[in-house]
């Protein structure tokens, strides 16, 4: 079968004046109350550009210090990078089989970059756009997150049920904490230097996030969650963490500061990836079965 090049989607949202860009489609009106919301809220977004790229892209991570994007194209083993500015590919680069996930860690100007097919991370520098080192990791990587302020990437092995634990200083892995079950999602708080791990569990085993200390790459907490949690972000300014639960179809809202589960929220139909905008307090869902986003905004008391 042949692979045909795929494409990404830019989209701006106009909110108070000011033009942003981001990777969502459209949020998603849940309710009939929140119709009203939705649709003045799609009325401001609009496709600005359409950028092809490599066969099935998946992940794709920002650089907004650089203005750059990085996303992987999956069948065909390579990284598509993209100038924020022109809207169009300024590099491709062979990376590994089959790139998955991707995280930028700004401060550094470096990109992470699991390769699936065989267990290894890529590591980009924004500035030459070539690699500059392959890490090897646990079996079956899928999810990677950076954290700027210590200069660290975690990354989830599905295979093995750890957390890989690399130093963007020397490119090595300095620890491997074991989590849950089938653990995927992962996310870094910088301010508290804390590490959310989405455990999928088998069987009866019902989800569970682990919270890792990234001063001690310690498991400090392990927290019930719905039923087969996959995404998770975290929101440094209001330490909180957001986990979409594929199976209930909700979203679990995590307390940093007492490790709980301080809400259940119901979203669309198989929500997976999550993304949180400190500045707004707001965070985006994508719903993998209706095709949606659901825009999670914190009531005003």
């Amino acid at each position: 079968m042949k692979l045909t090049p795929r494409a990404v989607t830019l989209i701006t949202v106009v909110l108070a004046g000011r033009a942003t860009t981001a990777n969502f489609i459209a949020p998603a009106a849940s309710a009939a109350s929140g119709r009203s919301t939705a649709q003045a809220v799609t009325s401001c977004i609009k496709v600005t550009a359409t950028i092809p790229v490599g066969s099935f892209p998946e992940g794709v991570a920002a650089n907004p210090k650089t203005n750059t994007a990085y996303v992987t194209n999956r069948f065909s083993n390579t990284v598509s990078v993209i100038s924020g500015r022109t809207n169009t590919v300024t590099a491709t680069i062979p990376v590994g089989i089959e790139p998955s996930a991707v995280a930028a860690n700004p401060k550094t100007n470096t990109a992470y970059v699991i390769n699936q097919g065989d267990f290894v991370v890529a590591v980009i520098s924004g500035r030459t756009n070539t690699i500059t080192a392959r890490i090897a990791v646990g079996r079956i990587p899928v999810g990677v997150a950076a954290n700027p302020k210590t200069n660290t990437a975690y990354v989830t092995n599905l295979g093995d049920d750890t957390v890989s634990v690399i130093s963007g200083r020397t490119n090595t892995v300095t620890a491997t904490i074991p989590v849950g079950s089938l653990p995927e999602g992962v996310a870094a708080n910088p301010k508290t230097n804390t590490i959310y791990v989405t455990n999928a569990g088998i069987g009866d085993e019902r989800g569970t996030v682990s919270v890792i200390s990234g001063r001690t790459n310690t498991v400090t907490a392990t927290i019930p969650v719905g039923s087969f949690p996959k995404g998770v972000a975290a929101n440094p300014k209001t330490n909180t963490a957001y986990v979409t639960n594929a199976d209930d179809n909700t979203v679990s809202v995590i307390s940093g500061r007492t490790n709980t589960v301080t809400a259940t929220i119901p979203v669309g139909s198989v929500p997976f990836g999550v993304a949180a905008n400190p500045k707004t307090n707001t965070a985006y869902v994508g719903n993998a079965n209706d095709n949606t986003v659901s825009v999670l905004t914190s009531c005003r008391r």
